[in-house]
C-alpha cells in the first residue's frame, strides 16, 4: 500500500477511535451523572413521591404540602429565580402547554418549588413567575424547601462561583401528579411537544 494511502487509513482509523471515546464518555455521563439527576425515581420507586411533612408558602397565599397534590391534577418543578437557562425555558414549555390545552388548562396546576430558598423569597417568586399564567411559585425556611427536595427525591446541589457567588445545579424534570396526589409520570427537559401535550391529556383525562 503505498504511503498516502496508508498515512489516510491511519487517519480514519483515528478519527473512528476518537468517535467512540467520545460516545463512551457520553453514555459514562449519562449512567454516572445525568440519568441519576432524573429525580432517583427508577431505583426508589414512586409510591411515596411527593409524600412527607414538608410546610412551605405559595404564591397564592396557601401552603404547600403533601395535601397540596390532592384535588386537581399538578405539575411540580423545582428551580430557582438566578436559573439563567432551564427554569425560564421551562416556564415558556409551560406557557405554551397552556396554550395548546386551551380550556382545560385551568385544570392543570403547575408549583414551581425553589432550591434556593435563601434567595428565593415569596415574594421574588411571584414576581418570577407572574408572567405564566396559572403557575405558583414556593418557597420556605431552607429546612422545609429541604424535606420537600427529599420527598419529591429531587436532585439539588448548591454550586460556588468565582467571586464569593454560586449557582443551583438541580433536577430539570416537571413532575406529574393525578387528582388524587399520585405520581402520574415526568416530562423532561424540552421534551418533544408532542410527547409532552400527549402526557398532560392523558394526565388530565385519568
Amino acid at each position: 500500500m503505498p504511503d498516502t494511502e496508508r498515512g489516510f487509513s491511519l487517519r480514519k482509523l483515528r478519527y473512528a477511535l476518537w468517535a467512540l471515546v467520545v460516545v463512551a464518555l457520553g453514555a459514562v455521563a449519562w449512567l454516572g451523572l445525568i440519568s441519576p439527576r432524573l429525580d432517583n425515581l427508577a431505583d426508589a420507586g414512586t409510591a411515596s413521591l411527593g409524600r412527607g411533612d414538608y410546610r412551605l408558602a405559595a404564591t397564592d397565599g396557601t401552603e404547600f404540602s403533601q395535601a397540596s397534590l390532592k384535588g386537581k391534577a399538578s405539575a411540580v418543578f423545582f428551580g430557582f429565580t438566578h436559573c439563567p437557562d432551564v427554569c425560564p425555558t421551562t416556564l415558556g414549555d409551560v406557557a405554551g402547554w397552556r396554550e395548546d390545552l386551551g380550556a382545560d388548562a385551568d385544570k392543570l396546576r403547575v408549583f414551581f418549588v425553589t432550591v434556593d430558598p435563601e434567595r428565593d423569597s415569596v415574594e421574588a417568586l411571584r414576581d418570577y413567575v407572574s408572567w405564566v399564567p396559572g403557575v405558583i411559585g414556593v418557597s420556605g425556611s431552607p429546612e422545609e424547601v429541604a424535606k420537600a427536595v427529599k420527598a419529591f427525591r429531587i436532585y439539588a446541589r448548591k454550586v460556588p462561583q468565582e467571586g464569593g457567588g454560586y449557582s443551583m445545579d438541580h433536577s430539570s424534570a416537571m413532575l406529574l401528579f393525578d387528582d388524587r396526589g399520585e405520581y402520574a409520570g415526568l416530562i423532561g427537559y424540552q421534551e418533544d411537544p408532542a410527547r409532552a401535550m400527549a402526557s398532560l391529556r392523558r394526565l388530565l383525562d385519568s
